[in-house]
Protein backbone atom coordinates (compact mmCIF):
# COMPACT_ATOMS: atom_id res chain seq x y z
CA UNK A 1 0.00 0.00 0.00
CA UNK A 2 2.80 2.35 0.92
CA UNK A 3 4.61 1.54 -2.26
CA UNK A 4 1.57 2.38 -4.34
CA UNK A 5 1.19 5.80 -2.73
CA UNK A 6 4.85 6.51 -3.23
CA UNK A 7 4.47 5.74 -6.92
CA UNK A 8 1.57 8.10 -7.25
CA UNK A 9 3.51 10.93 -5.65
CA UNK A 10 6.37 10.31 -8.03
CA UNK A 11 4.13 10.45 -11.08
CA UNK A 12 2.50 13.69 -9.93
CA UNK A 13 5.87 15.25 -9.24
CA UNK A 14 7.09 14.30 -12.67
CA UNK A 15 4.00 15.76 -14.34
CA UNK A 16 4.40 19.00 -12.41
CA UNK A 17 8.06 19.20 -13.36
CA UNK A 18 7.20 18.81 -17.03
CA UNK A 19 4.61 21.59 -16.79
CA UNK A 20 7.07 23.91 -15.06
CA UNK A 21 9.74 23.16 -17.64
CA UNK A 22 7.26 23.79 -20.41
CA UNK A 23 6.35 27.18 -18.91
CA UNK A 24 10.01 28.08 -18.53
CA UNK A 25 10.62 27.44 -22.20
CA UNK A 26 7.48 29.06 -23.65
CA UNK A 27 4.71 31.29 -22.29
CA UNK A 28 1.57 29.36 -23.15
CA UNK A 29 -0.85 31.90 -21.58
CA UNK A 30 -1.25 34.92 -23.89
CA UNK A 31 -2.04 38.36 -22.48
CA UNK A 32 -5.52 39.69 -23.30
CA UNK A 33 -5.69 42.33 -26.01
CA UNK A 34 -6.68 45.57 -24.29
CA UNK A 35 -6.58 48.57 -26.61
CA UNK A 36 -6.32 52.12 -25.34
CA UNK A 37 -7.09 55.47 -26.89
CA UNK A 38 -6.92 59.16 -26.08
CA UNK A 39 -10.60 60.00 -25.62
CA UNK A 40 -10.30 63.69 -24.70
CA UNK A 41 -7.48 66.21 -25.07
CA UNK A 42 -7.26 69.90 -24.23
CA UNK A 43 -4.44 72.42 -23.88
CA UNK A 44 -4.31 76.03 -22.71
CA UNK A 45 -5.18 78.54 -25.42
CA UNK A 46 -7.03 75.92 -27.48
CA UNK A 47 -9.05 77.35 -30.37
CA UNK A 48 -10.42 76.39 -33.77
CA UNK A 49 -8.46 76.31 -37.02
CA UNK A 50 -9.17 80.01 -37.63
CA UNK A 51 -7.61 81.01 -34.32
CA UNK A 52 -10.82 82.51 -32.96
CA UNK A 53 -13.51 80.34 -31.37
CA UNK A 54 -13.04 77.28 -29.18
CA UNK A 55 -12.99 73.81 -30.78
CA UNK A 56 -12.42 70.28 -29.54
CA UNK A 57 -9.23 68.51 -30.54
CA UNK A 58 -9.51 66.27 -33.61
CA UNK A 59 -9.07 62.68 -32.44
CA UNK A 60 -8.63 59.90 -35.02
CA UNK A 61 -8.76 56.42 -33.49
CA UNK A 62 -7.81 54.71 -36.76
CA UNK A 63 -4.49 56.55 -37.15
CA UNK A 64 -4.03 57.15 -33.40
CA UNK A 65 -3.51 60.88 -33.88
CA UNK A 66 -4.68 64.02 -32.10
CA UNK A 67 -4.66 67.49 -33.70
CA UNK A 68 -5.30 70.70 -31.76
CA UNK A 69 -4.99 74.41 -32.51
CA UNK A 70 -3.93 77.16 -30.11
CA UNK A 71 -4.11 80.94 -30.27
CA UNK A 72 -1.25 83.42 -30.26
CA UNK A 73 -1.28 83.99 -26.49
CA UNK A 74 0.42 80.74 -25.42
CA UNK A 75 3.97 79.44 -25.77
CA UNK A 76 3.95 76.23 -27.86
CA UNK A 77 7.37 75.30 -26.50
CA UNK A 78 5.98 74.97 -22.95
CA UNK A 79 2.29 74.34 -23.48
CA UNK A 80 0.19 73.11 -20.56
CA UNK A 81 -2.09 70.11 -21.14
CA UNK A 82 -5.26 70.76 -19.13
CA UNK A 83 -7.09 67.53 -19.96
CA UNK A 84 -5.96 64.16 -21.25
CA UNK A 85 -8.36 61.26 -20.76
CA UNK A 86 -7.51 57.74 -21.92
CA UNK A 87 -9.51 54.53 -22.10
CA UNK A 88 -9.05 51.28 -20.17
CA UNK A 89 -7.05 52.94 -17.38
CA UNK A 90 -3.88 52.86 -19.49
CA UNK A 91 -0.53 54.06 -18.17
CA UNK A 92 0.85 57.11 -19.98
CA UNK A 93 4.51 56.88 -21.03
CA UNK A 94 6.31 60.04 -22.19
CA UNK A 95 9.44 58.64 -23.82
CA UNK A 96 8.55 60.29 -27.14
CA UNK A 97 7.62 63.62 -25.56
CA UNK A 98 9.75 66.62 -24.61
CA UNK A 99 8.31 67.47 -21.20
CA UNK A 100 9.30 70.46 -19.11
CA UNK A 101 9.44 68.00 -16.17
CA UNK A 102 8.88 64.38 -17.23
CA UNK A 103 9.04 63.13 -13.64
CA UNK A 104 6.00 65.24 -12.74
CA UNK A 105 3.86 64.26 -15.73
CA UNK A 106 0.81 62.17 -14.63
CA UNK A 107 1.04 58.44 -15.26
CA UNK A 108 -2.73 58.15 -15.72
CA UNK A 109 -5.31 60.07 -17.69
CA UNK A 110 -6.87 63.16 -16.10
CA UNK A 111 -9.98 65.29 -16.61
CA UNK A 112 -8.10 68.25 -15.11
CA UNK A 113 -4.39 68.58 -14.42
CA UNK A 114 -3.49 67.66 -10.81
CA UNK A 115 -2.14 70.56 -8.76
CA UNK A 116 1.12 68.72 -8.08
CA UNK A 117 1.70 67.74 -11.71
CA UNK A 118 3.64 69.49 -14.46
CA UNK A 119 1.94 68.85 -17.79
CA UNK A 120 3.86 71.39 -19.88
CA UNK A 121 5.16 69.92 -23.15
CA UNK A 122 7.18 71.25 -26.09
CA UNK A 123 4.71 71.12 -28.97
CA UNK A 124 6.93 72.86 -31.51
CA UNK A 125 7.29 69.30 -32.79
CA UNK A 126 4.98 66.28 -32.68
CA UNK A 127 4.70 64.59 -29.29
CA UNK A 128 4.37 60.79 -29.19
CA UNK A 129 2.60 59.47 -26.08
CA UNK A 130 2.61 55.72 -25.44
CA UNK A 131 -0.48 54.24 -23.78
CA UNK A 132 0.33 51.01 -21.99
CA UNK A 133 -2.13 48.30 -21.00
CA UNK A 134 -0.96 44.73 -21.63
CA UNK A 135 0.29 46.14 -24.92
CA UNK A 136 1.68 49.55 -25.89
CA UNK A 137 -0.01 51.96 -28.31
CA UNK A 138 1.72 55.07 -29.70
CA UNK A 139 -0.39 58.20 -30.16
CA UNK A 140 0.91 61.24 -32.05
CA UNK A 141 -0.27 64.64 -30.80
CA UNK A 142 0.18 67.68 -33.05
CA UNK A 143 -0.48 71.24 -31.94
CA UNK A 144 -0.57 74.07 -34.48
CA UNK A 145 -0.39 77.68 -33.36
CA UNK A 146 -2.52 80.15 -35.32
CA UNK A 147 -0.90 83.59 -35.58
CA UNK A 148 -2.51 86.13 -37.90
CA UNK A 149 0.27 88.50 -38.94
CA UNK A 150 -1.88 91.07 -40.76
CA UNK A 151 -0.58 94.27 -42.35
CA UNK A 152 -2.73 96.92 -44.03
CA UNK A 153 -1.38 100.21 -45.40
CA UNK A 154 -3.19 102.94 -47.31
CA UNK A 155 -2.83 102.37 -51.05
CA UNK A 156 -1.66 98.78 -50.56
CA UNK A 157 -1.60 96.57 -53.65
CA UNK A 158 -2.10 92.88 -52.96
CA UNK A 159 -1.32 91.16 -49.68
CA UNK A 160 1.83 91.90 -47.73
CA UNK A 161 4.55 89.25 -47.91
CA UNK A 162 5.27 88.26 -44.30
CA UNK A 163 8.23 85.93 -43.68
CA UNK A 164 8.07 85.03 -39.97
CA UNK A 165 11.09 82.74 -40.22
CA UNK A 166 13.42 85.52 -41.36
CA UNK A 167 11.40 88.28 -39.65
CA UNK A 168 10.92 90.29 -42.83
CA UNK A 169 7.79 91.91 -44.29
CA UNK A 170 7.43 93.39 -47.79
CA UNK A 171 4.52 95.68 -48.69
CA UNK A 172 3.58 96.98 -52.14
CA UNK A 173 1.63 100.22 -52.53
CA UNK A 174 0.41 102.28 -55.45
CA UNK A 175 3.12 104.36 -57.11
CA UNK A 176 0.87 107.37 -56.63
CA UNK A 177 1.35 107.22 -52.87
CA UNK A 178 4.01 109.15 -50.95
CA UNK A 179 6.13 106.57 -49.11
CA UNK A 180 7.14 109.22 -46.59
CA UNK A 181 3.60 109.62 -45.30
CA UNK A 182 1.57 106.39 -45.42
CA UNK A 183 -1.41 105.77 -43.15
CA UNK A 184 -1.18 102.35 -41.45
CA UNK A 185 -4.48 100.71 -40.39
CA UNK A 186 -3.17 97.31 -39.26
CA UNK A 187 0.30 96.17 -38.29
CA UNK A 188 0.03 92.86 -36.41
CA UNK A 189 3.49 91.42 -37.07
CA UNK A 190 3.34 89.78 -33.63
CA UNK A 191 -0.18 88.45 -34.08
CA UNK A 192 -3.45 89.86 -32.83
CA UNK A 193 -2.24 89.97 -29.20
CA UNK A 194 1.35 90.92 -29.90
CA UNK A 195 3.12 94.28 -29.64
CA UNK A 196 5.10 96.30 -32.20
CA UNK A 197 7.50 99.10 -31.19
CA UNK A 198 7.23 101.71 -32.53
CA UNK A 199 3.53 101.28 -33.34
CA UNK A 200 2.92 102.86 -36.78
CA UNK A 201 -0.88 102.70 -36.32
CA UNK A 202 -0.61 105.15 -33.39
CA UNK A 203 0.59 107.91 -35.75
CA UNK A 204 -1.34 109.75 -38.48
CA UNK A 205 1.23 108.58 -41.05
CA UNK A 206 4.55 106.74 -41.08
CA UNK A 207 7.68 107.17 -43.18
CA UNK A 208 8.44 104.00 -45.19
CA UNK A 209 10.75 105.64 -47.72
CA UNK A 210 13.67 103.54 -46.42
CA UNK A 211 14.19 100.24 -44.63
CA UNK A 212 12.27 100.30 -41.35
CA UNK A 213 13.18 98.43 -38.17
CA UNK A 214 10.50 97.35 -35.70
CA UNK A 215 10.76 95.36 -32.48
CA UNK A 216 8.04 92.72 -32.36
CA UNK A 217 6.83 90.87 -29.29
CA UNK A 218 4.41 87.95 -29.63
CA UNK A 219 1.42 87.67 -27.32
CA UNK A 220 2.91 84.98 -25.06
CA UNK A 221 6.53 86.14 -25.02
CA UNK A 222 8.44 88.68 -22.94
CA UNK A 223 11.14 88.93 -25.62
CA UNK A 224 11.16 91.28 -28.60
CA UNK A 225 12.74 90.47 -31.94
CA UNK A 226 13.94 92.78 -34.67
CA UNK A 227 11.86 92.80 -37.88
CA UNK A 228 12.75 94.55 -41.13
CA UNK A 229 9.92 96.06 -43.18
CA UNK A 230 10.22 97.26 -46.78
CA UNK A 231 7.59 99.18 -48.76
CA UNK A 232 7.90 99.36 -52.55
CA UNK A 233 5.81 101.34 -55.05
CA UNK A 234 4.24 99.48 -57.96
CA UNK A 235 2.09 100.30 -60.97
CA UNK A 236 0.06 97.15 -60.54
CA UNK A 237 -3.48 97.35 -59.19
CA UNK A 238 -5.72 94.63 -57.83
CA UNK A 239 -8.30 93.48 -60.33
CA UNK A 240 -11.46 92.11 -58.69
CA UNK A 241 -12.08 88.39 -59.16
CA UNK A 242 -14.83 85.89 -58.33
CA UNK A 243 -14.10 82.22 -57.63
CA UNK A 244 -16.68 79.60 -56.70
CA UNK A 245 -15.47 76.50 -54.87
CA UNK A 246 -16.44 74.07 -52.12
CA UNK A 247 -14.71 73.77 -48.77
CA UNK A 248 -13.88 70.45 -47.12
CA UNK A 249 -17.24 70.41 -45.32
CA UNK A 250 -19.35 70.65 -48.48
CA UNK A 251 -20.32 74.32 -48.30
CA UNK A 252 -20.04 76.63 -51.32
CA UNK A 253 -17.44 79.39 -51.01
CA UNK A 254 -17.51 82.57 -53.12
CA UNK A 255 -14.17 84.36 -52.81
CA UNK A 256 -11.63 86.42 -54.67
CA UNK A 257 -9.59 89.62 -54.78
CA UNK A 258 -10.92 93.14 -54.28
CA UNK A 259 -9.39 96.58 -54.69
CA UNK A 260 -8.00 97.85 -51.40
CA UNK A 261 -10.79 99.25 -49.21
CA UNK A 262 -13.65 98.33 -51.59
CA UNK A 263 -16.61 96.53 -50.01
CA UNK A 264 -18.01 93.86 -52.36
CA UNK A 265 -21.73 93.09 -52.62
CA UNK A 266 -22.28 89.34 -53.06
CA UNK A 267 -25.54 88.00 -54.52
CA UNK A 268 -26.89 84.61 -55.60
CA UNK A 269 -30.13 83.12 -56.96
CA UNK A 270 -31.60 79.91 -58.27
CA UNK A 271 -31.21 79.71 -62.05
CA UNK A 272 -34.98 79.25 -62.46
CA UNK A 273 -35.82 82.50 -60.64
CA UNK A 274 -35.06 86.17 -61.27
CA UNK A 275 -34.83 87.29 -57.64
CA UNK A 276 -31.33 87.79 -56.24
CA UNK A 277 -30.50 87.19 -52.57
CA UNK A 278 -27.93 89.61 -51.15
CA UNK A 279 -25.49 88.25 -48.60
CA UNK A 280 -25.48 90.33 -45.42
CA UNK A 281 -22.25 92.28 -44.92
CA UNK A 282 -21.89 90.65 -41.50
CA UNK A 283 -21.48 87.31 -43.33
CA UNK A 284 -18.68 88.56 -45.60
CA UNK A 285 -15.19 87.76 -44.30
CA UNK A 286 -12.10 89.79 -45.23
CA UNK A 287 -8.96 87.64 -44.83
CA UNK A 288 -6.92 90.65 -45.95
CA UNK A 289 -7.34 94.20 -47.23
CA UNK A 290 -7.49 92.92 -50.81
CA UNK A 291 -9.54 89.74 -50.48
CA UNK A 292 -13.04 88.62 -49.47
CA UNK A 293 -14.87 85.36 -48.75
CA UNK A 294 -18.48 84.24 -48.31
CA UNK A 295 -19.56 80.77 -47.15
CA UNK A 296 -23.07 79.73 -48.29
CA UNK A 297 -24.11 77.19 -45.71
CA UNK A 298 -27.66 75.93 -46.30
CA UNK A 299 -28.75 75.82 -49.95
CA UNK A 300 -30.62 73.13 -51.86
CA UNK A 301 -28.36 70.54 -53.47
CA UNK A 302 -30.73 69.69 -56.36
CA UNK A 303 -30.84 73.05 -58.17
CA UNK A 304 -28.33 75.17 -60.07
CA UNK A 305 -27.34 78.57 -58.65
CA UNK A 306 -25.93 81.73 -60.19
CA UNK A 307 -23.84 84.32 -58.37
CA UNK A 308 -22.43 87.78 -58.94
CA UNK A 309 -20.25 90.23 -57.02
CA UNK A 310 -20.34 94.02 -57.39
CA UNK A 311 -17.22 96.12 -56.64
CA UNK A 312 -18.26 99.78 -56.69
CA UNK A 313 -19.59 100.25 -60.21
CA UNK A 314 -18.25 96.94 -61.60
CA UNK A 315 -20.16 93.63 -61.46
CA UNK A 316 -18.54 90.25 -62.16
CA UNK A 317 -20.48 87.01 -62.55
CA UNK A 318 -19.15 83.79 -61.04
CA UNK A 319 -19.46 80.29 -62.46
CA UNK A 320 -22.86 78.58 -62.00
CA UNK A 321 -22.76 76.03 -59.18
CA UNK A 322 -24.59 73.30 -57.35
CA UNK A 323 -24.47 73.32 -53.56
CA UNK A 324 -22.37 70.31 -52.59
CA UNK A 325 -23.35 70.00 -48.94
CA UNK A 326 -26.13 67.42 -48.75
CA UNK A 327 -29.56 68.32 -47.40
CA UNK A 328 -32.39 66.22 -45.99
CA UNK A 329 -35.06 65.35 -48.53
CA UNK A 330 -38.64 66.53 -47.96
CA UNK A 331 -37.17 68.63 -45.16
CA UNK A 332 -40.23 70.88 -44.97
CA UNK A 333 -42.63 67.90 -44.81
CA UNK A 334 -44.70 69.12 -47.73
CA UNK A 335 -45.02 65.65 -49.28
CA UNK A 336 -47.51 63.26 -47.62
CA UNK A 337 -50.15 60.76 -48.67
CA UNK A 338 -52.81 58.85 -46.75
CA UNK A 339 -53.50 55.13 -47.05
CA UNK A 340 -56.85 53.84 -45.82
CA UNK A 341 -59.72 55.75 -44.26
CA UNK A 342 -61.27 56.71 -40.98
CA UNK A 343 -59.58 55.72 -37.73
CA UNK A 344 -57.25 53.39 -39.64
CA UNK A 345 -55.95 56.11 -41.97
CA UNK A 346 -52.19 55.74 -42.23
CA UNK A 347 -50.35 59.05 -42.70
CA UNK A 348 -47.14 58.53 -44.71
CA UNK A 349 -44.56 61.37 -44.96
CA UNK A 350 -43.82 60.99 -48.68
CA UNK A 351 -45.73 61.61 -51.91
CA UNK A 352 -47.58 58.60 -53.26
CA UNK A 353 -45.10 56.72 -55.43
CA UNK A 354 -42.35 59.07 -54.25
CA UNK A 355 -39.12 58.66 -52.28
CA UNK A 356 -39.73 57.10 -48.85
CA UNK A 357 -37.05 59.15 -47.08
CA UNK A 358 -38.89 59.72 -43.79
CA UNK A 359 -41.20 57.40 -41.88
CA UNK A 360 -43.14 57.33 -38.60
CA UNK A 361 -44.40 54.89 -35.98
CA UNK A 362 -47.90 55.17 -37.44
CA UNK A 363 -47.63 51.66 -38.88
CA UNK A 364 -47.64 50.31 -35.32
CA UNK A 365 -50.18 52.79 -33.97
CA UNK A 366 -52.77 52.06 -36.64
CA UNK A 367 -52.81 48.34 -35.81
CA UNK A 368 -54.92 49.27 -32.78
CA UNK A 369 -55.78 52.97 -33.25
CA UNK A 370 -55.25 56.10 -35.31
CA UNK A 371 -52.08 57.72 -36.64
CA UNK A 372 -50.50 59.99 -34.05
CA UNK A 373 -47.94 61.48 -36.45
CA UNK A 374 -49.75 63.51 -39.09
CA UNK A 375 -49.47 66.73 -41.05
CA UNK A 376 -51.34 70.00 -40.65
CA UNK A 377 -51.88 72.84 -43.13
CA UNK A 378 -52.01 76.09 -41.17
CA UNK A 379 -51.12 79.75 -41.76
CA UNK A 380 -49.66 79.01 -45.19
CA UNK A 381 -47.35 76.24 -44.07
CA UNK A 382 -47.53 72.45 -43.87
CA UNK A 383 -45.74 70.82 -40.95
CA UNK A 384 -45.36 67.49 -39.17
CA UNK A 385 -47.69 67.22 -36.17
CA UNK A 386 -46.46 64.66 -33.60
CA UNK A 387 -48.73 63.76 -30.65
CA UNK A 388 -48.25 61.49 -27.63
CA UNK A 389 -51.24 59.23 -26.99
CA UNK A 390 -52.27 56.12 -25.11
CA UNK A 391 -53.53 53.92 -27.91
CA UNK A 392 -55.75 51.19 -26.48
CA UNK A 393 -53.03 49.12 -24.78
CA UNK A 394 -49.79 51.10 -24.93
CA UNK A 395 -48.37 54.61 -24.76
CA UNK A 396 -47.01 55.90 -28.09
CA UNK A 397 -45.05 59.08 -28.74
CA UNK A 398 -45.60 60.85 -32.03
CA UNK A 399 -42.40 60.60 -34.05
CA UNK A 400 -40.81 61.04 -37.44
CA UNK A 401 -37.40 59.72 -38.53
CA UNK A 402 -35.16 59.23 -41.53
CA UNK A 403 -35.55 55.58 -42.44
CA UNK A 404 -38.28 52.96 -42.72
CA UNK A 405 -40.72 51.25 -40.37
CA UNK A 406 -40.33 47.51 -41.12
CA UNK A 407 -42.90 45.72 -38.99
CA UNK A 408 -44.76 45.52 -35.70
CA UNK A 409 -43.43 42.80 -33.41
CA UNK A 410 -46.34 42.12 -31.06
CA UNK A 411 -46.97 45.68 -29.89
CA UNK A 412 -43.38 46.81 -30.50
CA UNK A 413 -41.69 48.30 -33.53
CA UNK A 414 -38.86 47.13 -35.75
CA UNK A 415 -37.37 50.09 -37.61
CA UNK A 416 -34.56 50.74 -40.06
CA UNK A 417 -32.98 54.05 -39.02
CA UNK A 418 -30.88 56.18 -41.35
CA UNK A 419 -30.34 57.23 -44.96
CA UNK A 420 -27.12 57.37 -47.04
CA UNK A 421 -25.09 60.49 -46.34
CA UNK A 422 -21.43 61.49 -46.72
CA UNK A 423 -21.09 65.14 -45.63
CA UNK A 424 -20.15 66.77 -42.31
CA UNK A 425 -22.58 69.62 -41.54
CA UNK A 426 -21.74 71.85 -38.60
CA UNK A 427 -25.31 72.42 -37.39
CA UNK A 428 -28.93 71.37 -37.95
CA UNK A 429 -31.66 74.00 -37.91
CA UNK A 430 -35.44 73.59 -37.77
CA UNK A 431 -38.65 75.36 -36.69
CA UNK A 432 -40.77 73.97 -33.88
CA UNK A 433 -43.61 74.49 -31.42
CA UNK A 434 -44.22 72.35 -28.35
CA UNK A 435 -47.01 71.76 -25.86
CA UNK A 436 -45.95 69.71 -22.87
CA UNK A 437 -48.17 67.55 -20.66
CA UNK A 438 -47.56 65.88 -17.30
CA UNK A 439 -46.04 62.39 -17.57
CA UNK A 440 -48.90 59.92 -17.08
CA UNK A 441 -47.52 56.69 -18.54
CA UNK A 442 -44.32 54.88 -17.65
CA UNK A 443 -42.54 51.78 -18.93
CA UNK A 444 -41.04 48.82 -17.12
CA UNK A 445 -37.49 47.67 -16.47
CA UNK A 446 -35.04 48.30 -19.33
CA UNK A 447 -31.47 47.58 -20.24
CA UNK A 448 -29.77 49.99 -22.63
CA UNK A 449 -27.84 48.60 -25.64
CA UNK A 450 -24.57 49.45 -23.91
CA UNK A 451 -25.50 47.50 -20.81
CA UNK A 452 -26.87 50.17 -18.45
CA UNK A 453 -29.80 48.86 -16.42
CA UNK A 454 -32.69 51.28 -15.95
CA UNK A 455 -35.15 50.18 -13.27
CA UNK A 456 -38.89 50.72 -13.43
CA UNK A 457 -38.66 53.07 -10.44
CA UNK A 458 -36.77 55.65 -12.48
CA UNK A 459 -39.69 56.13 -14.84
CA UNK A 460 -42.29 55.82 -12.08
CA UNK A 461 -40.59 58.79 -10.41
CA UNK A 462 -41.22 60.90 -13.53
CA UNK A 463 -45.01 60.77 -13.16
CA UNK A 464 -46.51 64.21 -12.81
CA UNK A 465 -43.41 65.96 -14.12
CA UNK A 466 -43.56 67.89 -17.44
CA UNK A 467 -42.92 65.75 -20.50
CA UNK A 468 -40.09 66.71 -22.88
CA UNK A 469 -39.78 66.51 -26.64
CA UNK A 470 -36.58 65.47 -28.38
CA UNK A 471 -34.97 66.16 -31.75
CA UNK A 472 -31.56 64.69 -32.53
CA UNK A 473 -29.16 64.09 -35.38
CA UNK A 474 -26.60 61.28 -35.53
CA UNK A 475 -23.95 60.71 -38.21
CA UNK A 476 -22.00 57.48 -38.37
CA UNK A 477 -20.41 54.69 -40.37
CA UNK A 478 -22.25 51.74 -38.84
CA UNK A 479 -22.10 48.35 -40.52
CA UNK A 480 -25.50 47.61 -42.14
CA UNK A 481 -27.64 44.88 -40.56
CA UNK A 482 -30.03 42.59 -42.45
CA UNK A 483 -33.52 41.83 -41.14
CA UNK A 484 -36.01 39.45 -42.74
CA UNK A 485 -39.76 39.85 -42.36
CA UNK A 486 -42.45 37.88 -44.20
CA UNK A 487 -39.95 36.64 -46.74
CA UNK A 488 -38.51 40.10 -47.45
CA UNK A 489 -34.94 40.92 -46.38
CA UNK A 490 -34.15 44.53 -45.48
CA UNK A 491 -30.69 46.04 -45.29
CA UNK A 492 -30.79 48.44 -42.34
CA UNK A 493 -28.19 51.16 -41.81
CA UNK A 494 -29.11 50.98 -38.10
CA UNK A 495 -31.63 48.48 -36.74
CA UNK A 496 -33.98 49.66 -33.98
CA UNK A 497 -36.17 47.28 -31.93
CA UNK A 498 -38.33 48.41 -29.00
CA UNK A 499 -39.24 44.96 -27.66
CA UNK A 500 -37.59 44.86 -24.18
CA UNK A 501 -36.34 41.29 -24.63
CA UNK A 502 -34.59 42.24 -27.89
CA UNK A 503 -33.98 45.91 -27.24
CA UNK A 504 -31.83 47.71 -29.81
CA UNK A 505 -31.82 51.52 -29.57
CA UNK A 506 -29.31 54.25 -30.41
CA UNK A 507 -25.97 53.36 -28.78
CA UNK A 508 -24.27 56.59 -27.74
CA UNK A 509 -21.08 54.67 -26.95
CA UNK A 510 -20.73 53.07 -30.38
CA UNK A 511 -17.27 53.58 -31.94
CA UNK A 512 -19.11 54.07 -35.24
CA UNK A 513 -20.82 57.24 -34.01
CA UNK A 514 -19.06 60.12 -35.79
CA UNK A 515 -21.20 63.16 -34.91
CA UNK A 516 -24.19 63.89 -32.69
CA UNK A 517 -26.41 66.78 -31.58
CA UNK A 518 -29.69 66.95 -29.68
CA UNK A 519 -32.36 69.39 -28.53
CA UNK A 520 -34.78 68.60 -25.68
CA UNK A 521 -37.52 70.93 -24.49
CA UNK A 522 -39.86 70.54 -21.51
CA UNK A 523 -41.55 73.95 -21.74
CA UNK A 524 -44.49 75.21 -23.75
CA UNK A 525 -43.36 76.99 -26.94
CA UNK A 526 -46.53 78.48 -28.43
CA UNK A 527 -45.12 80.31 -31.44
CA UNK A 528 -42.88 79.07 -34.23
CA UNK A 529 -39.28 79.16 -33.00
CA UNK A 530 -36.10 78.46 -34.95
CA UNK A 531 -33.77 76.09 -33.13
CA UNK A 532 -30.14 75.39 -34.10
CA UNK A 533 -28.38 72.23 -32.91
CA UNK A 534 -24.58 72.17 -32.89
CA UNK A 535 -23.20 68.85 -34.12
CA UNK A 536 -20.30 67.57 -32.01
CA UNK A 537 -17.83 65.40 -33.94
CA UNK A 538 -15.86 62.70 -32.16
CA UNK A 539 -13.37 62.03 -35.00
CA UNK A 540 -12.62 63.17 -38.55
CA UNK A 541 -14.06 60.18 -40.44
CA UNK A 542 -16.58 60.60 -43.27
CA UNK A 543 -20.06 59.34 -42.38
CA UNK A 544 -22.06 56.91 -44.47
CA UNK A 545 -25.42 57.37 -42.73
CA UNK A 546 -27.52 60.20 -41.31
CA UNK A 547 -30.20 59.63 -38.67
CA UNK A 548 -32.62 62.41 -37.71
CA UNK A 549 -35.38 61.71 -35.18
CA UNK A 550 -38.08 63.97 -33.73
CA UNK A 551 -40.44 62.76 -30.99
CA UNK A 552 -43.13 64.41 -28.88
CA UNK A 553 -41.97 62.45 -25.80
CA UNK A 554 -38.23 62.06 -25.20
CA UNK A 555 -38.64 58.67 -23.50
CA UNK A 556 -41.22 57.35 -25.94
CA UNK A 557 -38.90 54.45 -26.79
CA UNK A 558 -39.49 53.31 -23.20
CA UNK A 559 -43.26 53.92 -23.48
CA UNK A 560 -42.95 56.80 -21.03
CA UNK A 561 -44.45 60.27 -21.45
CA UNK A 562 -47.46 62.50 -21.15
CA UNK A 563 -50.72 61.98 -23.02
CA UNK A 564 -51.37 65.19 -24.95
CA UNK A 565 -47.76 66.26 -25.50
CA UNK A 566 -47.55 67.75 -28.98
CA UNK A 567 -44.51 68.62 -31.11
CA UNK A 568 -44.80 70.52 -34.39
CA UNK A 569 -41.68 70.54 -36.61
CA UNK A 570 -40.90 72.08 -39.99
CA UNK A 571 -38.12 73.28 -42.31
CA UNK A 572 -35.07 71.20 -41.39
CA UNK A 573 -31.79 72.58 -42.75
CA UNK A 574 -28.22 71.33 -42.49
CA UNK A 575 -25.72 74.17 -42.11
CA UNK A 576 -22.14 73.96 -43.34
CA UNK A 577 -19.36 76.33 -42.24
Amino acid sequence: MMKKNKTIRYVLYGTTLLCLCGCAIKDDIPYPIVDSAITAFEVEGQCDATGTGMAAAEIDNASRTVKAYVNDMVNPAALKITRMEVSNDAEILTGGVTCVDASAFPKKGFASAPATANTRVDFTQDAIFTLKTYQEYDWTVTVEQIIHRDVEVEGQVGNAVVDAGNRVAIIYVSDKKDLRALKVTKFNLGGEHGKVVPDPTARPTYDFSDECIFYVQEGWSELSYEWKVYVFPTEASVEPTVTVSANDKGATVISGMRPNGVTPVVEYREESTSVWTTVAQSDVRYPSSTSYEVVLSALRSDVKYLCRVTFGGKTIEGEPFYFQGEQLKNASFNDWHIEGEGTKALYCPWAEGGDEYWDTGNHGATTVGASNSTYVDEDGRRYANLQSKYIVIKFAAGNIFTGKYIETDGTNGVLSFGRPFSSRPAKMQFDFQYKTAPVTRTGGDWKEPWGQYIPREMYEGMKGQPDSCSVYIALGDWEPVTYTSRGVTYTCPYLIRTRPSALSLMDMHSPNLIGYGQMTCGDDVSSWTTETIDIHYYNDRTPTTIIVVAASSKYGDYFTGGEGSQLKVDDFKLIYE
